[in-house]
């Protein structure tokens, strides 16, 4: 049954101290398309953000010194912004100790507080401002992955950071600090960890957390590898034991039971480097799919007794279109080719080509790689995090990808470059006919660069109705990139949460335009070692008129709104309370 809410102002959540608030917002620009753009994305200068990556090489070859960065955007004070937090290597002599010989500095995670402001002349001024001292975010072990989340319930994001060795769950204590709840909590696994998600799985209000595993890892037990020409080089995964992921269910309390073996998943071993939460075969249970490091991945499809079955071969999303594993890194999961399902992207290494699967609607996909023009142009690239973005608000996902080797390069290394690895960034454009052209050149000096990318996260950093990007680089800075594309038409701009106050993670919108349907979903995940903006960020495109929203909580309730016009962002509860959110101002 859908509830049906006409276009009026409804009284607002009490004590939110706002007494009306419009249902949605439709916002618009009044300057051209993309193209009027000098560059998509501009880095920002004087972000504020003083991070330098150190990934612990201390001429050991190991395999983590060229795997892990990572980033997470998510409003940790409440003030409506995004705010950011970089992940840090460490000495690879001993995890979490001071550094040694190969660097002085202090080794630790990094958060920075968003403080977003208005000029005189209207304009938005981005500034970070780093708080890691004072907010107890104190993370000083390798880390690689992070996934923010509120999983107690309070209104206030928590943080749950992959790591080498032992993980961390922060939990946010809504006064700006944080405390580390990860003993009591028994949330913790000590195994080479670098993707998680949070999602309710079990569908009773609590957001439950999925850690994803690499491989054995043992310092003491490296081999030693070395390219075609003899030079030194990392080994290959394969040479590596793959290890089972975990699922803690929430129990509600602030404690987690690790159910993996009641849910289907120990014993599967895997290399997982990406995991994204969804409900692929649209029974309104939340899936999860698993990219793997050179072994098939996973189509974690819930059945109705709340156990997990791989059902990826069936489904043909395992394996490329030759039948063959691929090494596949990061992953980004939305509506690609814009038929009201969630597809998949993975993103490989040199030689595999990107990988498309096109979902059919029930689960069941097909490989629509060569077809989308993003096999061809990835064929000489390594590439990690994924961004589906509409950086031009003309209603389609587009795909930026950040690239970097993990073998030397060896027309580098004859040149004497000290770190072999590094290449050019991708940014395509989602034609809309099933096809992306590459826009790289457009995109400005951050896609230019050669460096060794390796997280992408994606958000509204600016709250003016796009997306923008924060790049994370192995062993390098990590780099904010401002959209500048002046929207092509009218936008909306929806952030869902529960009850008590909490991002409504899974939740799905159905935007009914002139042109068409959109459909976009409420994440945190994808990407590689990246948490990105729960909101949700829908163009309409040029001239388009949105006529209603549907939205499907993960819970398999529904909602319908009829629309109005404010450029604000807005905010919409589970229940059925309504107020203004933050955003556009």
């Amino acid at each position: 049954m859908i509830d049906l809410l006409s276009f009026h102002s409804l009284p607002a959540r009490s004590g939110s101290g706002l007494r009306w608030a419009t249902i949605l917002v439709i916002g618009c620009s009044a300057f051209g398309g993309w193209a009027s753009a000098e560059e998509i994305f501009a880095e920002l200068e004087d972000s504020g953000v003083e991070f330098e990556h150190f990934n612990g090489a201390a001429g050991d070859w190991t395999l983590p010194e060229i795997t892990c960065a990572g980033a997470a955007l998510f409003d940790y004070d409440g003030d409506g912004d995004l705010d950011l937090y970089l992940l840090q290597g460490a000495d690879l002599g001993g995890f979490g100790n001071e550094p040694g010989e190969a660097d002085d500095r202090e080794l630790r995670d990094e958060l920075y507080r968003n403080d977003l402001s208005i000029s005189s002349d209207g304009s938005r001024v981005v500034h970070f401002t780093r708080v890691t001292a004072s907010s107890g975010l104190d993370s000083r072990g390798y880390s690689c992955g992070a996934a923010a989340g509120d999983f107690n319930n309070d209104g206030w994001p928590d943080l749950y950071v992959a790591a080498l060795e032992s993980n961390h769950l922060f939990k946010g204590r809504g006064d700006g600090t944080f405390e580390d709840v990860t003993t009591v909590s028994g949330a913790d696994d000590d195994r080479w960890s670098i993707p998680a998600t949070w999602f309710d799985y079990d569908r009773d209000g609590w957001l439950d957390l999925y850690v994803g595993n690499y491989l054995e890892f043992d310092r003491d037990k490296q081999k030693t590898c070395r390219t075609r020409t003899g030079i030194r080089d990392f080994c290959n995964p394969s040479a590596y034991v793959g290890v089972p992921d975990s699922l803690f269910r929430n129990r509600g309390d602030g404690t987690f039971d690790d159910v993996s073996l009641a849910a289907g998943l120990a014993g599967v071993s895997s290399k997982s480097l990406g995991v994204v939460a969804a409900d692929f075969d649209g029974d309104d249970a939340t899936d999860l799919y698993v990219t793997n490091d050179g072994v098939p991945n996973q189509l974690w499809i819930q059945t109705a007794t709340g156990r997990f079955d791989d059902q990826a071969l069936l489904a043909g999303c395992a394996v490329n279109r030759q039948g063959q594993p691929e090494a596949s890194m990061g992953v980004g999961a939305g509506d690609l080719d814009l038929d009201g399902d969630i597809d998949l992207l993975m993103t490989h290494l040199v030689g595999e080509t990107n990988t498309l699967f096109l979902n059919d609607g029930s689960g069941g996909f097909s490989d629509g790689t060569v077809m989308s023009g993003l096999g061809v142009a990835s064929w000489k690239y390594t590439s990690w995090g994924v961004a589906l973005s509409d950086y031009d608000t003309d209603g389609r996902l587009d795909v930026a990808i950040v690239n970097g080797a993990v073998r030397v390069i060896d027309e580098l290394a004859e040149q004497g470059d000290p770190f072999p690895f590094h290449q050019p960034n991708q940014l395509f454009h989602n034609q809309g006919n099933g096809r992306f052209v590459e826009v790289t050149e457009r995109a400005g000096a951050a896609f230019a660069r050669s460096e060794v990318s390796r997280a992408l996260a994606v958000g509204d950093l600016d709250n003016d109705g796009d997306e923008d990007l924060v790049l994370a680089n192995d062993n390098g800075p990590a780099r904010v990139l401002i959209n500048q594309v002046a929207a092509r038409g009218r936008w909306l701009a929806i952030r869902m949460l529960h009850e008590s106050g909490r991002d409504m993670i899974g939740a799905e919108v159905e935007v009914a335009t002139d042109a068409g349907t959109i459909v976009r979903r409420s994440h945190a995940d994808g990407s590689f070692g990246a948490s990105r903006d729960p909101r949700v960020l829908v163009g309409l495109g040029e001239g388009a008129e949105a006529h209603q929203v549907d939205i499907r909580w993960p819970d398999a309730g529904r909602l319908r709104l009829l629309l109005g016009q404010d450029e604000r962002y807005f905010t919409i509860f589970r229940k059925g309370v309504f107020r203004k959110g933050t955003g556009r101002q």
